[in-house]
């Protein structure tokens, strides 16, 4: 464990950002939910009718989780049950990045000629994302506390966020020792969190609940905040860590640095044409991530546009409910206002998915892998827009999908898939050329400061979200909420669209990715 506090330190400097901000963000949205259902549902009979429906739909507890009461702290704790899956998955990467990426760009082996003990690299990402996520868990609990709910559940729903990030941030330790690349790492976590939450929502949505108790993700919604706390579930998380981290740690010293536990595949002997181009490179480094992100999306608007029925009966009748969906998705249908409120959230995620293809050419680069591609006949412009044809194209795609799945499930739900599929398709591709706006962002940032590009442009991303999931209910200023691109998205689904809107937000990502391709033509590569 030698010089693991120096390793805290360094990883504390390189993430002074990022961390604080997913933290903050994060601890602020259960205390705005637990705030919005306290003012839309004052009484208990309308919470009681509200939470009857809600239970009573397969689709919405899928996607959230089971709701074990009708008091507000039960409602808020189910609408931040994805709280869960979305800390999971950032404390994943960010041991990731720590571990596995550190090898694979040689900084590991050179720390590893100092004064260095074997396990100190390792358990210093996993004592920073830890504390991570406890702070973010004593903040939500004493942002929940500040609504006046009842402490007890409040600090039973934050140890659950936070000790949800801790078992799945020690799943990323044990990913990272199995794989020789940290895309392969991510690979290997992601797929066992997306795991999980098909397990937790087969558990929740069927008759097979015990299907949830075999995963993580339902054991932390199983600690029932302000419904009979049981804290018990999370000690089943924390057994879960100690176990799956005195794996890692083994295998952590028994394989060689730089390699994986399980054996990399060999190639082919000779690339095939496709490889004999840019674009075909970028092709390959990003079909597994576009495929994983649109399967991702057709399964998120599956389940969407079967709650949307039911959502739409959960406030109907209830008219600040009812005020605030319109505002959120412009349309006068109370189901389709949800569905407008929801697509909104899937743009973001789309946006994520677009800054992360963006942000490969920063990783290429700092990996010194872009170098020897611009010493051939490749010019700098073929190349970043190479990277950046896949990172407009995968958005859309990805859009597309959710659009037209979400259509098909709403349009069998109410029996019109001929008019709700093109009517839910268009109004999920109005929201691609916001995502451009904050894809041509990031590659400004990657051409004009690339060493701030990647905590920038996901913070960029954050603030989005969080005028996005707060704005309309706390009723901010015009001029903040003008901020983000997502504002002036016109809402489709509302009547009548200008396009103008479109077509400014469409300009603006151009004039932003131009800027940034034509201040990367003219600085050092790499810096």
């Amino acid at each position: 464990m030698t010089g693991t506090r120096h390793l805290v330190r360094l990883i504390l400097r390189r993430d002074r950002v990022l961390l604080p901000i997913w933290v903050l963000l994060i601890a602020a949205l259960p205390a705005s939910y637990a705030t919005t259902y306290a003012e839309l549902y004052p009484s208990v009979a309308e919470r009681a009718a509200y939470a009857a429906t809600t239970a009573g739909n397969p689709s919405i507890v899928a996607l959230l989780g089971p709701v074990y009461g009708d008091s507000v702290g039960a409602l808020a704790a189910q609408r931040a049950g994805l709280l869960h899956l979305i800390v999971g998955l950032i404390s994943l990467l960010v041991v990731v990045r720590h571990t596995r990426a550190e090898e694979e760009a040689g900084r590991r082996e050179l720390l590893g000629a100092t004064v260095l003990g074997r396990y100190a690299g390792l358990a210093a990402a996993l004592l920073v994302t830890y504390a991570a996520d406890l702070l973010l868990g004593l903040l939500v609990a004493g942002g929940l506390v500040a609504t006046d709910l009842p402490a007890a559940g409040s600090l039973a729903f934050g140890l659950s966020v936070a000790f949800a990030g801790i078992a799945f941030a020690t799943m990323g330790a044990l990913a990272a020792q199995l794989t020789e690349s940290a895309g392969g790492a991510r690979g290997v976590g992601v797929g066992v969190l997306g795991a999980a939450y098909l397990l937790r929502l087969a558990g929740d949505a069927g008759a097979t609940a015990w299907l949830s108790w075999l995963s993580p993700l339902g054991w932390a919604q199983r600690t029932r905040p302000y419904a009979g706390e049981r804290w018990w579930p999370l000690a089943l998380l924390a057994g879960l860590a100690l176990l799956v981290g005195a794996v890692a740690f083994r295998l952590s010293v028994r394989r060689d640095l730089g390699a994986g536990v399980l054996p990399a595949r060999l190639g082919p002997a000779a690339a095939g044409r496709a490889l004999a181009g840019p674009w075909g490179l970028v092709w390959r480094l990003n079909r597994v991530a576009l495929f994983g992100w649109t399967v991702g999306a057709a399964a998120l608007g599956a389940v969407l546009g079967g709650a949307a029925e039911a959502a739409g009966d959960a406030v109907r009748g209830n008219e600040a409910a009812a005020r605030l969906l319109e505002r959120l998705g412009g349309s006068a249908s109370v189901a389709e206002a949800y569905l407008g409120a929801t697509l909104s959230i899937t743009a973001i995620a789309a946006a994520g998915y677009g800054i992360q293809t963006a942000l490969r050419m920063r990783t290429e680069e700092a990996g010194q892998r872009a170098e020897p591609v611009l010493a051939t006949g490749v010019s700098r412009s073929w190349w970043l827009l190479s990277h950046l044809g896949f990172a407009l194209l995968g958005p859309a795609v990805m859009l597309a999908v959710t659009g037209l799945v979400t259509g098909l499930a709403y349009g069998i739900s109410v029996g019109d898939v001929a008019g709700k599929v093109p009517r839910l398709t268009g109004a999920a591709l109005a929201q691609v050329p916001a995502v451009w706006v904050l894809v041509g962002l990031a590659v400004l940032l990657f051409g004009l400061l690339p060493r701030i590009s990647v905590g920038a442009a996901w913070g960029a991303l954050a603030a989005c979200l969080l005028l996005g999931q707060l704005g309309a209910i706390l009723d901010l200023s015009r001029w903040l909420l003008d901020l983000s691109p997502f504002t002036h998205t016109p809402q489709v689904l509302g009547g009548p669209v200008d396009a103008t809107p479109l077509l400014a937000l469409t300009a603006t990502a151009a004039v932003l990715a131009a800027a940034g391709l034509a201040t990367f033509r003219h600085r050092d590569v790499p810096t």
